[in-house]
């Protein structure tokens, strides 16, 4: 099992699970690239080294796409083997690395057109390398995984809220949006949990849940058969988070999570029409 495939099995996650739908090249392809966003975003979090060796890990990965590694490891080889099979841009990787970096010093976002820079550089920019390994060739298809890529990334915000907090103290909800509510920074990280949180979190619902749509209107007929591993995701993430609006964003308590019965209907229900479009 190569470094890459060992890495994205050990990460459970949602996206190696949608990639089983994949045929075999184009999965490898992903499982490379994923193995890819794992280690460089591990590097970020990685609380037992020094914020300095952390970001000089990050600098050196970047410095070796945009200019090539003195000596590759199997992974970044694999990294780069993938970018000239498929044609991927190099400043999506890089900017995939500069999200992480923002990672290492953990900042506030004032407003959403704030935060959404950080979405896009973590979220948005992985979408749209995929696109090159699903062989999506739709130029609709980037306003799509741009839109998905936001929803998703603050899906995760919302999962994450309290985890994010015990992790540095890390808060990445516009202080705008807290202050919409009356709701302050002191009070988060604080834990309180009452109705100005549970209505500031269902606002920030409100727009996640608008990226969703606005990523299903735009998703071109074209690309539906090369989309269906990101329409996984879609699912998966959107029903994660309708049960975190239904169960009152508990976030402070529990991690929100879909059980693998749950997850294998989707994936079913998915492949279902992939066959019936067939």
């Amino acid at each position: 099992m190569s470094d890459s495939a060992d890495i994205t099995r050990q990460a459970k996650s949602n996206l190696a699970f949608a990639l089983q739908i994949l045929p075999k090249e184009r999965r490898d392809g992903m499982v490379t690239f994923y193995a890819f966003c794992r280690v460089v975003d591990d590097l970020a979090d990685d609380p037992d080294r020094p914020v300095e060796a952390r970001e000089a890990d990050l600098l050196a990965w970047k410095t070796g796409l945009e200019q090539g590694f003195p000596s590759p490891d199997p992974l970044q080889a694999e990294v780069l083997a993938l970018m000239k099979q498929y044609g991927i841009p190099v400043h999506l990787l890089t900017a995939i690395i500069d999200g992480c970096r923002m990672d290492l010093h953990p900042q506030r976002f004032g407003t959403w057109e704030d935060l959404s820079e950080y979405t896009y550089k973590v979220a948005c920019a992985v979408g749209l390398a995929s696109l090159k390994v699903f062989g999506a060739t739709d130029p609709a298809s980037e306003k799509y995984a741009i839109a998905l890529g936001h929803a998703l990334q603050l899906t995760n915000i919302l999962r994450d809220v309290g985890e994010d907090l015990a992790n540095g103290c890390r808060i990445y909800l516009p202080l705008a949006d807290l202050a919409r509510f009356q709701y302050t920074e002191r009070d988060l990280v604080g834990r309180v949990y009452d109705g100005r949180f549970v209505a500031m979190m269902a606002y920030q619902a409100e727009r996640a849940a608008a990226f969703y749509r606005e990523a299903v209107e735009v998703m071109p007929k074209s690309d539906a058969r090369a989309l269906v591993p990101a329409e996984i995701m879609r699912s998966i993430y959107q029903t994660l988070l309708d049960k975190m609006k239904k169960d009152g964003f508990k976030v402070f308590d529990q991690r929100y999570r879909l059980s693998k019965a749950r997850k294998m209907a989707i994936f079913s229900k998915h492949l279902l029409r992939l066959g019936s479009a067939a």
